[in-house]
């Protein structure tokens, strides 16, 4: 650890005096690419050891480390080193048990090993910043390769002797991933203070398994029992694991460090004077953006223009035409790039000698990527309102991947779709109850489609507000549930998942046709059924009140010996719900 604290002091020092040097140099405004540097110690808060050991807790350690992250603008490409230690702490007290068979059992003696636990990671993904001023927040996502070495715990009643807690610990190396948020205010043009937190997982690590003992683990159990009309505490069962778990080993932890940027120091050009621009000539680049598979022009597509040492020369957006031209360019080499909806397209390149006086260069990005783009909409139910701020959740029905985002201020939201797939769609906001949607994309065709377009309604459900469950149907005279009615009912399962502390009446209805105690007790017999599938789909039956109102509460005017069509009586036939506000439990 002393070597680590040395190394990264004589790193920053050597990075300090190469800065102040730095300075001394006429320089550009402060761009935030290229090399960072960050150096860093910390505190491993909470340790996270699923190894079934119920007798040995695990306690936070020094964490140190460093971060060299390269990035363009926004997105960069990272490397991390990190060291953890970890104390392991046996939690059995055996000093309150009577050990029978003992030479003396009222003065027992111990003895008690806990090795520390080194953890190394190293690994390397992609960076992404937000950087304003003297701000600069990142977000670190790595994948690599870590081990972990130590955790012996051996707790032992010498006299008898018995082996009361015990634990081999570990020798493991293999795969691991890591997720680090940093926050960074530079004090001077590239020297940051920097603090965040981070979450390092080890993948499915092995124990050690004991030669001598042959087992990976081992504690015993107590019991209170009565020898000599007297309560004491003696050990019960031995509960030993030979085969060694198979666990994951993972843990959150803070720490602040310093950044340094390397500077790019540009050349200093000198000005050239232009006494009369009438004769100056002028250059422009027009750049469309369209899908590679469709041909289809492509709006609002940020494009950058770079030089080919990487920095932006002009920005902009495509319009409705997926068409943006950038006036008075200088000709040189440059590099286009597009984006849409965080997907990059493919780049392209011009040559100086391309550019003609007076003309407009005409260049073209493609967007290559196979998925579709699901461009949706939230609205309220019944109007046109936009829901904004509603999350959406999107569903492999394959994989079970979920992948979740959140409606801006018009309700849109979008999603990448998987070519032959199929998902469920849903949105969650508080007191408001959402559509399921069903998606497949396994009969579009990528080479003629490549947007797919969605709206769905989510209905207000305040206490107190009733709303119609559409298309729960049963058979003449019977109340189960049938299969066509659980999809309608699959929704209010949700809905009471994503709002767990509120209560639900469910109601049925029926029209005025066979007697009024007829329908009455066929009615709640409905009510309940409904009741039992939500209870089978994990929902609280205390949450749930079913009553049944037969033909007391008709929609429109057939009641009893009123002649009215099949339509009219089925509207009378219908499963409500009912939010019941707070004073109504």
């Amino acid at each position: 650890m002393k070597r680590v604290a040395l190394f990264m002091f004589g790193f920053l020092s050597v990075l300090m005096n190469h800065s102040i040097k730095a300075q001394d140099v006429p320089v550009e405004p402060l761009k935030r690419s290229g090399w960072f540097f960050s150096p860093r110690v910390g505190y491993d808060i909470i340790p996270m050891y699923e190894n079934n050991t119920p007798n040995i807790d695990y306690k936070g350690g020094i964490e140190a480390g460093i971060s060299v992250d390269y990035y363009w603008n926004w997105f960069g490409v990272g490397t991390d080193f990190d060291f953890i230690k970890n104390q392991p702490r046996n939690t059995f007290n055996g000093e309150d048990v009577f050990y029978i068979g003992a030479p003396d059992p009222t003065k027992p003696s111990f003895s008690l090993t806990e090795q520390s636990i080194n953890r190394t990671f190293i690994g390397i993904g992609p960076s992404f910043k937000y950087s304003k001023d003297k701000m600069m927040a990142e977000l670190n996502l790595r994948g690599g390769y870590g081990t972990i070495k130590g955790g012996r715990v051996e707790y032992e009643e010498t006299t008898t002797p018995v082996l009361l807690n015990f634990h081999a610990g570990y020798d493991y190396s293999g795969w691991a991933a890591k997720a680090q948020l940093r926050f960074t205010y530079f004090i001077k043009e590239y020297i940051g203070l920097q603090f965040g937190g981070y979450f390092i997982n080890h993948f499915k690590v092995q124990e050690l398994v004991d030669p001598t003992l042959g087992i990976s683990s081992g504690y015993w159990t107590t019991a209170t029992t009565n020898i000599g009309h007297e309560d004491i505490i003696v050990l019960e069962n031995a509960n030993v694991r030979e085969k060694p778990c198979d666990c994951n080993i993972s843990s959150i932890g803070v720490f602040a460090g310093v950044v340094y940027q390397i500077p790019i120091i540009p050349k200093i050009k000198e000005e050239k004077k232009v006494d009369d621009c009438n004769i100056c000539d002028t250059y422009a680049l027009a750049v469309t953006a369209r899908d590679k598979f469709t041909g289809e022009i492509l709006p609002d597509t940020d494009i950058a223009v770079k030089d080919l040492g990487g920095n932006v020369v002009q920005t902009g957006t495509t319009n409705k035409f997926g068409v943006v031209v950038f006036n008075d360019i200088k000709p040189d080499n440059y590099l286009i790039e597009g984006l849409l909806y965080e997907i990059p397209l493919e780049s392209i390149s011009t040559k100086k000698d391309e550019f003609k006086p007076k003309e407009t260069l005409q260049k073209q990005v493609l967007y290559d990527d196979p998925k579709f783009i699901l461009k949706g909409k939230i609205v309220t139910c019944n109007t046109e309102k936009p829901l904004s701020d509603a999350s959406v959740y999107l569903k492999n029905k394959a994989t079970a991947e979920k992948k979740i985002t959140r409606t801006d201020e018009t309700g849109g939201f979008i999603f990448h779709l998987k070519q032959k797939s199929d998902f469920e769609l849903y949105g969650k906001k508080e007191n408001y109850l959402s559509e399921i949607e069903h998606i497949s994309t396994k009969n579009n065709d990528r080479n003629t489609t490549l947007f797919v377009k969605l709206e769905i309604c989510m209905e207000e459900a305040d206490c107190g507000n009733t709303i119609t469950l559409k298309n729960i149907h049963y058979d003449l005279d019977k109340y189960f549930i049938r299969e066509d009615a659980k999809l309608e009912l699959n929704r209010l399962v949700q809905f009471m998942k994503d709002n767990p502390v509120i209560k639900v009446e469910i109601s049925s209805h029926t029209d005025s046709r066979a007697s009024k105690e007829y329908n009455r007790v066929l009615s709640e017999n409905r009510a309940k059924a409904a009741v039992d599938y939500l209870v089978s789909q994990g929902v609280e039956r205390s949450r749930l009140i079913p009553i049944g109102y037969g033909e007391s509460r008709l929609l429109n005017r057939c009641a009893d010996g009123v002649p009215c069509s099949e339509e009219e009586h089925q509207l009378n036939r219908r499963t409500e719900m009912k939010v019941i506000c707070p004073e109504d439990k």
